[in-house]
């Protein structure tokens, strides 16, 4: 085989590996951003791409996890599709704004309208706001994309604790403490403080240097002209003025 041919099968192979290894992760209904702070409200996107060749997205089905509910949830209308929230009972009540809530979202479902569906190629975006999210760990939003074939693709598969991605990875949210992102913002406000404070000293230290270089040529430039300043005669008084010689 040829060096060409060899480099050639090479590229290719390179290449198909490359799009074995994309295309499952494209293909994945993701949220986004994939943090948040924990204890606060967030604005999350759901991302549904379009995995087949010949079957349109027609109903995308998003389950809020049990074992953190969240007592404010809002959908933003996407045109052409319809949402809807389902609530259930709450096996333990929770408090937001000193209020119990015994039942919060469990579920939404977004159902798409005459032309709205996600064609092959193609990806939609669906926003929630949530809040206040729990104080720690993550959320987990097992999914379920139906495509007008009626195949049914589970995104439901948790987290593995070897860091290895399933077959068909659930959405997660990972909450971040709101002290290490203080914390994180801090020190880089100090650093840029401290920063200034040493360009200011810098500019101040050369401004200085300058100042004296330009005297010392100054005075150089003064001392080989050879030039002196003038010394005005005194005037004279009348007690000094020329007594004429006396008369014989």
């Amino acid at each position: 085989m040829s060096l060409l041919k060899r480099t050639a099968l090479a590229a290719a192979t390179a290449a198909g590996l490359t799009m074995a290894l994309a295309t499952p992760a494209f293909a994945h209904v993701t949220v986004n951003p994939s943090t948040a702070t924990a204890g606060g409200y967030a604005k999350v996107t759901f991302r549904v791409p379009n995995e087949t060749n010949n079957a349109d997205t027609t109903t995308l089905e998003v389950n809020l996890p049990a074992d953190n509910p969240v007592a404010s949830v809002s959908v933003k209308p996407v045109p052409g599709w319809t949402a809807v929230a389902v609530k259930s009972k709450l096996a333990t009540p929770i408090k937001a704004h000193d209020t119990e809530i015994t039942e919060a979202v469990s579920k939404i479902t977004w159902t798409a309208g005459s032309g709205a569906a996600i064609k092959p190629g193609q990806f939609q975006e669906f926003d929630v706001s949530l809040g206040p999210l729990p104080a720690s760990g993550q959320m987990v939003f097992k999914a379920l994309q139906t495509y007008s074939d009626g195949t049914v693709v589970r995104w439901i598969d948790e987290p593995t604790t070897d860091g290895t991605e399933p077959e068909h990875p659930a959405p997660v949210l990972k909450l971040t403490p709101a002290a290490a992102t203080a914390a994180a913002v801090v020190p880089a406000a100090a650093a840029a403080s401290a920063d200034e404070s040493d360009g200011t000293s810098v500019l101040g230290v050369a401004g200085l240097i300058a100042a004296v270089l330009a005297l010392i040529v100054a005075l150089l430039a003064y001392a080989r002209s050879g030039r002196r300043p003038t010394v005005a005669a005194p005037a004279a008084t009348p007690s000094e003025s020329p007594i004429p010689a006396a008369r014989a």
